[in-house]
């Protein structure tokens, strides 16, 4: 029996040893589900406290409870070790490693490098390799594939090579990494099939593509969409803000066509480890075909200044009260890049922070999911407690996540001034409240005198 006849079986009869590399927000949740699926799995991390906690059923993931974790310890089928030397007894691979934007903006796939690196030093043949961070379109096969080449090592032959990008949503109720639609190019036929027979195990769909650079085609494509539509809201936000227009309303009355309209949203900033990222590898990559992408740069471009807008709609609005940010005591409420969730990564409320304090601000946050950060400074900077009666203290709240826990009536009530950059205080009347893509309204004298008081 040969190699590929030898993994197809194990596949099929999962006695096949499953690796997963990294066990962050993608690796954790999908060794959950090839735990589920009856596989033995070895999770492989660099961090020895995040694997010694989940040794002790401690999960560092807020989509998967600690319960969840415990049931994958007890089932004698899940191994978390930092230890790379587990790869010589393993079938397949799925690596779920970081691939962040280096200080120049160019993907940085040190990660990867350093994972096909261990994988070569302990190189089994008919080991199934797939690939699942977001990267460009070309690095399964320039990365992985012509490295274990040099080795003598044939892709279909001696062992098996797949992209299958990650989509994983923190915090989505509906949406799973099970019941995500998954996406998966081989880097032949045979590659395709296992890759296929594996995965098609683990979730419920699995969509085959003809080739690896088409399945990190489509992952960047699907973020550069949304990059591009929400920076298309983002400049209509600041348009209607000169125009006099309330941009919340006008998307509400476009939203009720039923045709030929798909609502975006403005908001402080875009944030998370995809929408900012991605595109930006898009376009890395297309000028290396002499192929400068002006959507790309143009959204990126717009984006990336609307925390800059924030602070300037602040100052706007703490000008009515005749204050302005140098020495005003500011309060963010909401940290995380999403609502409801505890990830931090690429937040465009960090950025705020930052600015308000550049700016000579005494700024805090409250945040009841992410309950630190470190600044640039290199200072661990802690949310503060949800103490309304305190929050009467500050002279204005920049709302930048909705989440769903926070009381927006409640806080509407104080009569603290606040600017809202993602409409959540939607429905409430209060004329304390400020929303970004609104123009801020100069009080009349009457007016100006009970806000003054």
């Amino acid at each position: 029996m040969g190699r590929y006849e030898e993994l197809k079986q194990s596949i099929q009869l999962k006695t096949a040893k499953v690796g997963i590399i990294g066990l962050g927000y993608v690796g954790l949740p999908l060794a959950v589900e090839t735990l589920k699926a009856g596989y033995t799995v070895i999770g492989i991390d660099l961090h020895a406290g995040k694997v010694e906690n989940l040794k002790a059923g401690i999960s560092h993931i807020q989509d998967i409870s600690h319960e969840t974790i415990r049931g994958c310890m007890e089932s004698g089928r899940f191994f978390p070790t930092t230890d790379y030397n587990v790869l010589a007894e393993l079938d397949a691979i799925s690596i779920c490693v970081p691939t962040p934007l280096s200080p120049n903006q160019d993907p940085d796939t040190s990660y990867i490098i350093h994972v096909v690196e261990q994988i070569k030093t302990h190189m089994r043949q008919g080991l199934l390799i797939t690939l699942e961070s977001t990267t460009y379109p070309g690095t399964t096969e320039e990365l992985i594939q012509q490295e274990f080449e040099k080795l003598g090592y044939e892709a279909g032959v001696d062992f098996f090579l797949c992209y299958s990008p990650e989509r994983v949503d923190p915090g989505n109720r509906l949406y799973t990494t099970y019941n995500t639609p998954k996406v998966i190019g081989g880097t032949t036929e045979k590659c395709l099939e296992l890759g296929s027979l594996l995965y098609g195990n683990l979730v419920k769909t699995v969509v085959p593509v003809t080739s690896p650079k088409v399945a990190e085609m489509s992952k960047l494509l699907e973020n550069t969409f949304r990059s591009v539509n929400i920076a298309f809201m983002n400049e209509m936000a600041m348009m209607c803000d000169r125009m006099g227009i309330n941009v919340w309303e006008v998307i509400k009355a476009a939203s009720t066509k039923p045709f030929g309209f798909m609502p975006f949203y403005p908001g402080p900033g875009i944030g998370g480890h995809c929408i900012p990222l991605d595109p930006m590898y898009l376009s890395w990559k297309a000028k290396g075909y002499r192929f400068h992408s002006q959507f790309i740069e143009i959204a990126q471009s717009i984006n990336d200044n609307m925390p800059d807008y924030v602070l300037n709609k602040t100052g706007q609005v703490l000008n009515i009260y005749a204050k302005a940010i140098n020495s005003s005591r500011i309060l963010i409420l909401g940290m995380a890049y999403k609502p409801d969730v505890d990830d931090l990564r690429e937040s465009p409320g960090l950025e705020i922070y930052e600015l308000f304090a550049k700016s000579g601000a005494k700024v805090d946050y409250y945040d009841p999911y992410a309950q630190s950060f470190v600044d640039k400074e290199g200072r661990v900077v802690h949310s503060i407690a949800g103490d309304l009666e305190a929050f009467k203290d500050y002279d204005c709240m920049v709302l930048v996540t909705n989440h769903r826990c926070f009381d927006y009536q409640q806080l509407a009530e104080l009569g603290v001034a606040i600017i809202d950059t993602r409409n959540a205080f939607d429905g409430i009347v209060s004329k304390n409240i400020y929303k970004l893509g609104n123009p801020v309204a100069i009080p009349q004298e009457k007016e100006m005198v009970s806000l003054l008081a």
